[in-house]
């Protein structure tokens, strides 16, 4: 029951909390405590009220949608004790976040504030799919003996679901193999959860806010967004793998704070006037 909180990094936090992990205690951390600023009713809560601040901005059926799946979220977490009868629970929680998704795309204004939106959800699809990745390769990885066993192919499925990428994948590579994961969740171009999609994403919308042309950069973030971009664009799946693909991924979320630090050094903190400027 640990690779879950492994995935959100956060073990140390979990076990000064909880101790032990047992499934009681890691769905409650993950799904319901409001004092854990990742678990899934905190993340509503702060998105709630970051939606109720710009109110003016987004639209009607954006905020309903939020409102919505925090009411139901929050009073699911009253009734916690029940929730291992409950098994849509999470599968109703991520179709409410794809109707959310849905909802923003199809009804805002795709200017800076729509930008804003795509580049926080390109950067945390990128960071969470490479903690799935790792998890799997570093924490979950068998022994040789089991490597391409049925156990091992019931794991890398459900690494592919957990990404919600399990029909996309078995149509672009068929019979599932740790290869061909790491490339489709690593490389591919086209599926929009795939750390390389997610990342040129980004990138785009990080130069739609600043104006500045693809190519060139005004900010350190646009910088380090295009470095990741291309190099992704040149690996090779088997060079990642011979490297070390804990350390590679390692790295990559590394950048990835890096970017979200930088893009809140440039967009979002208070600039201190300077003496005679």
């Amino acid at each position: 029951m640990g690779a879950p909180v492994a995935i959100t990094g956060d073990q140390a936090e979990f076990g000064k909390r909880y101790g032990v992990a047992t499934e009681s205690n890691v769905i409650k951390f993950l799904t319901f405590d409001a004092e854990y600023p990742n678990s899934i009713l905190s993340c509503l809560r702060a998105a709630r009220e970051n939606a109720r601040s710009v109110r003016e901005i987004i639209s009607s059926e954006m905020w309903l949608q939020l409102n919505r799946l925090y009411l139901m979220v929050n009073s699911a977490a009253r009734d916690s004790g029940g929730l291992d009868q409950n098994e849509g629970f999470y599968d109703e929680v991520k179709q409410a976040s794809h109707l959310f998704t849905g909802s923003t795309d199809a009804t805002m204004t795709q200017g800076e504030a729509w930008h804003f939106s795509r580049l926080g959800r390109m950067l945390e699809r990128a960071d969470k799919t490479s903690r799935i990745l790792d998890v799997k390769y570093f924490l979950l990885l068998p022994s040789a003996e089991e490597v391409g066993t049925p156990f091992d192919d019931i794991q890398w499925a459900a690494v592919l679901r957990s990404a919600s990428a399990f029909e996309m994948y078995r149509q672009r590579h068929g019979r599932i193999s740790p290869r061909g994961v790491v490339d489709f969740l690593m490389l591919d171009r086209e599926f929009p959860r795939a750390i390389r999609f997610c990342l040129l994403a980004a990138r785009d919308s990080l130069h739609a806010i600043s104006g500045t042309p693809l190519g060139t950069f005004r900010y350190a973030p646009e910088k380090l967004l295009g470095q990741l971009g291309s190099d992704l664009s040149f690996a090779g799946v088997d060079e990642m793998i011979q490297r070390g693909l804990h350390e590679y991924l390692d790295e990559l979320q590394n950048k990835l704070n890096q970017v979200g630090q930088g893009i809140f050094e440039a967009f979002f903190a208070l600039k201190t006037p300077q003496p005679g400027k």
